[in-house]
């Protein structure tokens, strides 16, 4: 499929997808998941780790050929792509690795978790499984590492599937900088955290990160939960790189790379939630004005910063078309 092809094609695929969404909405009911999502069990038991400079790294590997690398959002790890994964690893060699001082990854002592050193730890993370070059899909704050891979090694990366993230403009978004300033204090992860992973209900209420990031009451599950939020809470430790994973959002990581992806050809193509109130609605805008491959952007009404967990569908049909051209 050529490029003008994939742009119409984009523009029909809005419209329904639109009409889909806002019923689902509309009914109240559950966004479906793929039949073949990974299990919790699956998860962990597929679980690896590999050895860089910046720790032991925690990745999913699935599937076989081209590689493809998908950039989990804050505070969640690899978990966020389940159902995805499945299904897009006929297609490529799925990577998935938790950023350091999020999920299961074992920062090295005296280690930055801020952005340029996960984009270090990526960069070994591919040499040491023999990836010359991969496909990104990423969300949230993955979105603002996955910008700063592709201007610093255009060369490793085939193209970038953005969904809600950072950009230049907008990093960090307004809406968290309350969780820096208390990241900073050393009080985010005992005031927001905890009181999540003890009450699920409170962490799906409209304050809680489900009410903030997605649009299905119902999410995240009990199960993701834990999954997402005990790794970070475990010790004195793990609380303390959680605040400096968030403290180290501001300043912006993204100042100063516009001429940079201005003069980057890696394609970009966009998948943005309409409903997500913590980044811009303005951001898909500035990329189509910045990007110098601009492949445009796919609106979906009524999806929040975490659509890609709850509707893995969106992603899994917008990857297929973009690895395709």
């Amino acid at each position: 499929m050529d490029r003008r092809k994939f742009l119409q094609l984009s523009a029909g695929t809005v419209a329904i997808g639109a009409l889909n969404v806002s019923t689902r909405i509309a009914a109240g009911s559950p966004f479906p998941s793929s039949s073949s999502e990974m299990t919790a069990s699956e998860f962990q038991a597929a679980r690896q780790f590999v050895t860089t400079e910046q720790g032991n790294i925690a990745f999913i590997d699935r599937g076989k050929g081209d590689g493809a690398l998908f950039l989990h959002g804050f505070p969640l790890n690899s978990f966020q792509w389940r159902g995805v994964i499945p299904q897009l690893s006929t297609l490529r060699r799925c990577i998935a690795p938790d950023f350091l001082a999020l999920g299961y990854t074992k920062v090295a002592n005296g280690q930055s978790v801020a952005p340029q050193a996960q984009v270090a730890m990526l960069v070994q993370l591919l040499d040491k499984l023999s990836l010359a070059k991969v496909d990104i899909v990423a969300n949230d704050s993955g979105g603002a590492i996955a910008q700063l891979l592709a201007i610093r090694y255009p060369e490793r990366v085939s193209s970038m599937l953005l969904t809600n993230c950072d950009t230049e403009p907008d990093s960090p978004p307004s809406a968290v900088r309350t969780v820096i300033e208390l990241a900073r204090a050393g009080k985010f992860a005992d005031q927001w955290l905890v009181p999540w992973l003890a009450d699920k209900s409170l962490a799906r209420s409209a304050s809680g990160l489900g009410g903030q990031c997605y649009s299905d009451p119902s999410h995240p599950t009990d199960e993701a939960i834990e999954i997402y939020l005990g790794p970070l809470l475990r010790s004195k430790r793990r609380k303390e790189l959680t605040n400096a994973y968030a403290a180290a959002l501001d300043p912006n990581p993204l100042a100063g790379v516009e001429s940079a992806l201005k003069k980057c050809y890696v394609p970009i193509r966009v998948v943005w939630g309409t409903a997500d109130t913590i980044f811009s609605q303005s951001s898909p805008d500035y990329l189509a004005k910045t990007a110098a491959n601009w492949l445009g952007v796919r609106r979906v009404p009524g999806a929040k910063l975490f659509f890609p967990e709850e509707m893995p569908q969106v992603i899994i049909e917008e990857a297929t078309e973009l690895w395709s051209l």
